[in-house]
């Protein structure tokens, strides 16, 4: 298998529909590897892959780091609040540093939109982004195609329906390009205050109406109503917001027969989406969570050029 055409992931919205295809049929393979009895490859033993989280988050980076692991890389993780960084670092000086250290890849989470492009620029490394401010979170979008690809044997001609925050939103914006590239049709949903002004870029069906939305789609992907958004003044309640935007038993009956409802998590339940839903036979939300280990491991082994080793 050769590799992808770019030797990082910093967001899909360029990503040829070759390379995408490649990581998920990589993925096919990872997973099945999770369910041995030892979830365990010498893919890329030797390989130094550094953590460079400069925000909080569980799943994305406790996926990560068994990846890494599975596939015996050995693996640092990077803490602000134990770094230089407290003492007033730039992340340039840090990065190249750590770096000096001999790191062959960096899976970097940020709240400035921009900063893995950045590390491009000052770091040899393979950079993959985790996450940059409201921009992308491209293995996110990944594990969730490779999650409706599993089910439905397909991503084109599929209709999926992104609702919540579209405008703060880096997993919707990967979610956006990706499923596009891939043939689906993708439809936008959430308050006009959380849209963006340019809205019109993404060249999708938006709505502002969430029972016109779910309207024959056959993938409902909720995500997280940052909360911090309502002191904001973005949403006047959390009541106001479950009552025109919550996922719940009776707006099922809006969606195709066979409806997937997914979840990227952390979920708010009682706001974006109710227990009943979040714990239905037709959820995939944690079938997401271990998904992403096998996405991870994909984007993690052709990044790297290795061949294949014990698959």
């Amino acid at each position: 298998m050769s590799g992808l055409s770019s030797r990082h992931l910093l967001g899909l919205e360029s990503v040829p529909r070759e390379d995408i295809s490649m990581i998920l049929d990589a993925t096919e393979t990872f997973r099945e590897v999770l369910d041995r009895t030892i979830k365990k490859l010498p893919t890329l033993r030797g390989i130094t892959v550094l953590n460079l989280f400069y925000e909080p988050s569980t799943r994305t980076r406790i996926s990560f780091e068994l990846a890494e692991k599975r596939l015996s890389a050995d693996t640092v993780n990077f803490t602000t609040s134990t770094s230089s960084v407290k003492k007033g670092e730039s992340l340039r000086d840090t990065v190249q540093n750590i770096e000096a250290m001999k790191i062959d890849m960096a899976v970097v989470r940020h709240s400035s939109s921009g900063v893995p492009y950045f590390l491009t620029q000052c770091m040899d490394a393979n950079i993959i982004n985790a996450g940059d401010g409201a921009h992308e979170h491209p293995t996110q979008a990944l594990l969730d195609m490779f999650t409706i690809r599993r089910k439905y044997k397909k991503l084109d001609g599929l209709r999926v329906v992104l609702v919540g925050d579209v405008m703060h939103s880096r997993v919707i914006r990967s979610n956006i390009w990706g499923l596009k590239t891939m043939g689906a049709s993708v439809a936008l949903c959430g308050p006009s205050t959380l849209l963006p002004y340019d809205v019109e870029k993404f060249d999708c069906d938006v709505y502002t109406n969430m029972d016109e939305a779910l309207e024959g789609a056959d993938v409902v992907n909720i995500m997280r109503i940052q909360l911090e958004r309502q002191q904001a003044g973005l949403f006047p309640s959390q009541r106001e917001y479950t009552n025109l935007f919550g996922m719940n038993k009776e707006r099922l009956r809006h969606l195709n027969r066979n409806y997937t409802i997914m979840h990227p998590g952390p979920m708010n339940r009682g706001v974006e989406i109710s227990s009943e839903v979040a714990d239905s036979d037709n959820a995939v939300i944690l079938d997401q969570v271990t998904n992403g280990q096998a996405v991870r491991m994909a984007v993690l082994y052709l990044l790297s050029g290795r061949k294949e080793e014990g698959q």
